[in-house]
């Protein structure tokens, strides 16, 4: 088990005592990686992710990379990633993979044992994962997270309009994201401080949407910052549960750079708006 034998949650909560809640996203977009002057090449990649990564890690308790835009670039961009998880760790932050994975059965456990095995050069402190083939689907990355001390983020009610129609429908005893909260409420309990089993609630969604309360899990939260949410709309969307709140920010914070000091100061500026809000 990673950190002592510490879990994810346990380690999370003195990360985000220690630093804040925000997680920093490290997108290397191709508009981006043009905005800072840089090739849409492996090494246009490199310079970007790196220097993002050893600005924002040593200042933030999470950082997220978005493993597709690493992916695209095949090997380079994969050694790339591999890289960048090495050195956000090295600064303090915990490195939560933005994958989206979501298989069955020996795929699944393939996909676990890549992101969340002990030894794997890809091994993050948590990812996130799709429950689109099943909540129960999943189980093999519950079970590698829990024997690592890792984490994993499922996929509730996101930030993208076009995930509405199918989050939001009804299932009789509720809507589907309603359904993927309340299962990771059950994985949840009795952990302390919190448990391993994160849910991706979108900034953006409409306060009362889902019933939060007692997931005693982490919630990431995109859509602050550049999609629109502020730190003042994250009050009436999360109540009681804001304490277990990650805002996710990428692009508001990487537009900034590649001067590493402006990026500093994003980050200063959008703690301190979380702090205001969050405490």
């Amino acid at each position: 088990m990673t950190a002592g034998g510490v879990p994810f949650g346990a380690r999370l909560a003195e990360a985000v005592a220690a630093r804040g809640p925000l997680c920093a996203g490290v997108d290397p977009h191709p508009g981006l990686l043009e905005a800072w002057d840089l090739p849409a090449d492996a090494g246009g990649l490199e310079k970007f992710a790196l220097t993002a990564t050893d600005t924002l890690a040593e200042h933030v308790a999470v950082l997220k990379p978005q493993s597709a835009f690493f992916e695209a670039y095949g090997a380079a961009g994969v050694a790339v990633l591999e890289r960048v998880i090495r050195h956000a760790r090295d600064a303090g932050a915990l490195v939560l993979l933005d994958v989206k994975r979501g298989d069955i059965g020996s795929t699944m456990a393939a996909y676990a044992a890549a992101y969340l095995g002990e030894g794997s050069p890809l091994a993050a402190d948590a990812v996130t994962v799709s429950p689109y083939l099943g909540f129960g689907s999943l189980e093999p990355a519950f079970a590698a997270a829990e024997a690592t001390g890792r984490g994993v983020f499922v996929l509730a009610r996101t930030s993208n309009p076009e995930g509405a129609a199918l989050q939001g429908a009804g299932t009789g005893a509720g809507t589907v994201a309603q359904s993927i909260v309340d299962a990771a409420r059950e994985r949840n309990a009795g952990a302390r401080p919190l448990g391993n089993v994160g849910v991706v609630v979108g900034a953006t969604i409409t306060p009362g949407e889902l019933r939060l309360a007692g997931l005693n899990g982490p919630i990431l939260a995109p859509g602050f910052g550049e999609q629109g949410a502020t730190a003042d709309d994250l009050k009436p969307l999360f109540g009681d549960v804001l304490a277990a709140v990650l805002p996710a920010s990428a692009r508001g914070l990487l537009k900034h750079g590649p001067d590493p000091a402006a990026l500093r100061t994003a980050v200063r500026r959008t703690q301190d708006e979380l702090r205001r809000v969050i405490g």
